[in-house]
């Protein structure tokens, strides 16, 4: 099991994860009355000696047939504008909404199943390694769930206490 904590954002989580987070969270709140429940968002953030860009913001969302992709793209990109703005950051990005095409059915109708989710989006997006369980849909006395929440607040613990740039550790449980 892999704990994992980076002093980038005040979570101390890896920031391309947290903005496509807060992506989500404002999709969410918007509550549009076209767009539906499912949706996914990735960030690709260029780390230079230059400094911090985003690179690609990527959205994707599930929607009623009403509604057309170009009006989807303008609800979302105002939303990637709006996260690119609360981290200070370029808003010269490239922009995929729905890159696949429309996305009306969506949900476990169209991804089978609910237990055990994608591993990577429900620890850091792919920044850090992971242990390989699932959180989603297991019970909390389960260790795929419990250690690697508690990896987590060791690695966050260590990170704020010795102020480290980032912590990894990796328990082992038998």
């Amino acid at each position: 099991i892999f704990g994992y904590a980076i002093n980038e954002t005040k979570e101390c989580l890896p920031l391309p994860y947290m903005m496509a987070t807060k992506a989500l969270l404002k999709l969410r709140e918007l509550n549009h009355g076209e767009l539906r429940q499912d949706a996914k968002a990735q960030v690709t953030i260029d780390y230079s000696d230059t400094g911090i860009k985003i690179d690609t913001f990527l959205l994707s969302t599930q929607h009623t047939e009403n509604i057309t992709q170009s009006e989807i793209h303008d609800i979302v990109s105002q939303i990637m504008m709006d996260v690119a703005d609360e981290y200070r950051l370029n808003k010269d990005f490239k922009i995929l909404v729905n890159p696949t095409g429309r996305f009306v059915i969506g949900g476990s109708f169209s991804d089978c199943g609910v237990t055990g989710r994608k591993i990577i989006a429900d620890s850091y997006g792919g920044y850090a390694k992971h242990g390989g369980g699932a959180y989603s849909g297991k019970d909390y006395t389960k260790v795929d769930r419990s250690a690697a929440y508690m990896a987590r607040y060791i690695a966050k613990h260590l990170l704020k206490r010795y102020g480290f740039q980032y912590c990894e550790l990796q328990l082992a449980y038998a």
